[in-house]
């Protein structure tokens, strides 16, 4: 695949006029009102997962829904040998003031301080987890709000995209905009959310939740994308030439008490 003129693409946006900037930043901040916030924790646990699963379902998530936060929750689908137990928590927030206040007012919670006090006690001393990851993004322009999984869903597939720099990142979402989700519809690679990764380990990166029925079924869907004559004319088109160097994938699970 040719690489892009970026130098000629800078070029052309250095003249737009100021007037119709100043519009485009005002649409762009009114638009992004209206997308949801996700943030995604990846807690790698010590052999204690029992009593995170308890706490997260007793008392973190509850405390999350009293502030009309949906929560959804996913352990390793088939973890490998020797691989350390995880937990997945994923937030969806209406909007970056949401979370924003969330963030704060959990801690004045009387009744969340009070049922997660025995929880920070012990564990302090005698970690349940070695750490978290946490990545904090923006829904895609395509897909604003969440879409709800069927019930008998068995699989979920988290995939983390890397790009080399910033602009390729941006052509990487408008891709997946423009016409790769369109594509994963019409194959049955069933879509939950995608977001444009504002804060995280790596950077920058965005990340998309799909599920399946089962395994068979998702490599199904990934065959017929594969070979589908769409994403072969896409895949080498010029605008989108090394935009995702590497990507991280993790098979998930829901937890008995995810609300995804």
């Amino acid at each position: 695949m040719k690489r892009r003129n970026f130098i000629k693409t800078a070029g052309a946006l250095s003249v737009v006029p100021a007037m119709g900037m100043a519009s485009s930043l005002k649409d762009a901040t009114l638009s992004s009102s209206t997308k949801e916030i996700y943030e995604w924790r990846i807690y790698t646990l010590t052999d204690k997962g029992d009593l995170l699963d308890s706490f997260l379902k007793e008392t973190l998530i509850p405390a999350y829904n009293r502030k009309h936060i949906k929560t959804g929750a996913f352990g390793l689908y088939k973890p490998k040998e020797g691989e350390k137990e995880q937990r997945h928590v994923l937030f969806i927030y209406p909007d970056i003031e949401t979370y924003l206040k969330v963030k704060k007012t959990i801690w004045e919670d009387p009744v969340f301080r009070r049922e997660s006090e025995s929880f920070y006690n012990i564990t302090a001393s005698d970690p349940v987890y070695s750490n978290f990851e946490s990545y904090l993004s923006e829904a895609f322009d395509k897909i604003p709000v969440h879409r709800i999984p069927d019930p008998v869903r068995t699989m979920f597939e988290l995939r983390i995209y890397h790009s080399p720099n910033e602009e390729a990142n941006q052509r990487k979402v408008k891709m997946f905009n423009k016409e790769e989700i369109d594509l994963f519809d019409q194959v049955a690679i069933n879509s939950v959310l995608y977001g444009e990764i504002l804060a995280g380990p790596r950077m920058p990166a965005l990340l998309y939740l799909t599920w399946y029925n089962n395994e068979e079924t998702r490599s199904e869907a990934w065959k017929k994308f594969g070979s589908h004559p769409e994403w072969k004319r896409m895949s080498v088109l010029p605008e989108y030439a090394n935009t995702a160097t590497n990507n991280r994938s993790i098979f998930l699970s829901p937890m008995p008490y995810s609300q995804l």
